[in-house]
Formats: C-alpha cells, sequence, structure tokens
C-alpha cells in the first residue's frame, strides 16, 4: 500500500449542452492488396500495374459510428493499435475527410497530438512563448500565461534545454500544457499523456476538470485502458473502425482491457466471448444522435 495521500478531488463537472455530435461516420480507404498481387506471375503482376489494375482491398478505418458528447465529459477512446482511434480524433478536429456521415461541433476542436509541431532547435520556454503566440493570445497574455504553463508542464530548469533533447513523455507535457492553455471549449487528446510520472498526470487530470467544469469536452485516445479510468468519466471502444462500447469509463475501459488480455494469453475464444457480449450491451442500449444541430459543421459528407 502507497504512503502518498491520495490528491484531493476536484469538483465533478456538471453535463450540460451537446459540444459534439458524430452521425454514422465512415472513414475507408483503398490500399494495395499484397496478397492479391503476390498471387499473379511475376509478367501479368508487371502488366497490370504499368495499366492501373493493381488490386485493391477497402480499409474500414472508421465505421458507421455515431454518439453525441456533452459539456463537462472527458471522454476516452479506446482500442487496439490501428483500430481507427486516431482516425476518429483527426474527423473530429476536421483534418480528415470522412468517407461518410458527418461530424458537428459547436467551437472549433483543438487537436493535440504527440506529433505536435514545435521547434526542436529552441529552448521549452521559446516553444511556449511561440506555442501562445500561435494559438491567438497577445504579448501581454503570453507574459501573463507563462508561469501556468511551465507549471503544469513541470519540467524545471529542463525548460532551458532546447526541445530536440527531451524525451517524448516531456515533449507531450509541454504540448498539453500550451494547449490547455486556451481553455478551449474541445479539446481532442492523441497518446499525449500515457507518459509522466504521477504528479504530472494528478496535474493533467485537474486542468481537463477544470476546462470540463467551464463547459468544456475533453477527448483523450489512449490504448491504456487504465489512463482512460483515470482520468476519463465516459469510454468508447473502438474496435477494427466499429464503435463496440460507449459508457462509463470505468466499465468500458475494464472491458476492453479483459479482451486484450485475453487476446495476449491466445485466449481467442474469451476474447471473441468478450468483443460480442460489449457489441450486444451496447446495442441494448445505444442512443441515436440528436436530430438537432450543435452547431459548426467541421467535417460533412452526404453520399450521392
Amino acid at each position: 500500500m502507497s504512503d502518498r495521500a491520495p490528491a484531493p478531488t476536484a469538483p465533478e463537472a456538471p453535463i450540460g449542452e451537446p459540444t459534439v455530435s458524430v452521425r454514422r461516420l465512415s472513414v475507408h480507404y483503398k490500399v494495395a492488396s499484397a496478397e492479391a498481387e503476390t498471387s499473379r506471375p511475376g509478367r501479368l503482376r508487371r502488366v497490370a500495374r504499368k495499366v492501373g489494375l493493381s488490386r485493391s482491398v477497402t480499409v474500414r478505418a472508421v465505421d458507421d459510428v455515431s454518439f453525441v458528447a456533452r459539456a463537462g465529459e472527458a471522454v476516452g477512446v479506446v482500442g487496439h493499435n490501428g483500430s481507427g482511434k486516431s482516425t476518429l480524433l483527426r474527423v473530429i478536429a476536421g483534418l480528415e475527410t470522412p468517407t461518410s456521415g458527418e461530424v458537428l461541433a459547436s467551437s472549433p476542436p483543438t487537436l493535440l497530438g504527440v506529433n505536435a509541431a514545435l521547434l526542436p532547435e529552441l529552448s521549452g520556454l521559446q516553444n511556449v512563448r511561440i506555442g501562445l503566440l500561435a494559438i491567438g493570445m497577445t504579448p501581454a497574455g503570453v507574459r501573463e500565461a507563462t508561469p501556468d504553463v511551465l507549471e503544469l508542464a513541470g519540467l524545471g530548469s529542463a525548460i532551458h534545454r532546447p526541445m530536440k533533447t527531451y524525451s517524448s513523455g516531456m515533449g507531450s507535457r509541454l504540448r498539453f500544457a500550451i494547449a490547455a492553455a486556451a481553455r478551449p471549449e474541445i479539446l481532442l487528446i492523441d497518446e499525449a499523456l500515457a507518459t509522466g510520472d504521477v504528479a504530472s498526470k494528478e496535474r493533467s487530470e485537474a486542468r481537463m476538470t477544470e476546462i470540463r467544469r467551464h463547459a468544456g469536452t475533453v477527448f483523450l485516445v489512449s490504448h491504456a485502458a487504465q489512463t482512460i479510468e483515470e482520468m476519463c468519466t465516459r469510454a468508447l471502444w473502438i474496435h477494427e473502425g466499429e464503435l463496440v462500447l460507449d459508457g462509463p469509463a470505468v466499465e468500458t475501459a475494464r472491458a476492453y482491457r479483459w479482451w486484450a488480455w485475453n487476446i495476449a494469453k491466445g485466449e481467442h475464444e474469451v476474447a471473441a466471448s468478450v468483443l460480442e457480449k460489449s457489441r450486444a450491451h451496447f446495442r441494448a442500449t445505444i442512443v441515436h444522435p440528436e436530430d438537432r444541430e450543435t452547431g459548426r459543421h467541421v467535417a460533412r459528407h452526404s453520399p450521392t
């Protein structure tokens, strides 16, 4: 048992109006089929490539996903690598066009990813100033916000070192601190909080709660179910592009974690049963997105 006193629990954010509505969203890609190609004799394969007849398969990165997120929610998105989590976030952010369906948002979402652009040659402190200016702060606002950003990032004297010397976790914490300074109404976080010590995670969780209390919505993508349990109020389980479960964060994350554990142990029949039970539970409790609009169109495509 740990001797460390538990962190004080922040007041829970009230659930408010819809901020993001995802309606029958699909993202499909056509990719070359290596299996189909290698089945052809060499000469026929070369001819087919020249005339543009190379076979392809359709990858359903996101497949007919619908849900509504509301102000005050922290929505985790779990799933194995390649399940479509990051694609879903990119479409919500308006950075990728769906094959079909639509996303409506009440304000422009802010996407924070592990690859968010900062300048590696400059120090962390210089990147803080540049980043705050980039999100629209005035020079006076930058001076006022910088101490809070530095405290949230928790990098100590390393803030004066070039970014290229930072570990991935240090860079992620700095990116999160910069993005959170804008107090966005909709904050999308892609695998950026999975690393770091207990203190840094607690600071990040407290800031996410603060954003939610001010009528904000946070989406957190992670393959680490425990992170979702600790930092979110609700979770979506995406499996091969399909939304198989949507519910309280602890219940959804634990169902996914039990599935992943059985997959790792080679217990594929048990894992299949967990997946099917989750699907059945979701289908029994599904609530379709509201018909009324939540606001600005982020991405929209209507099939002809």
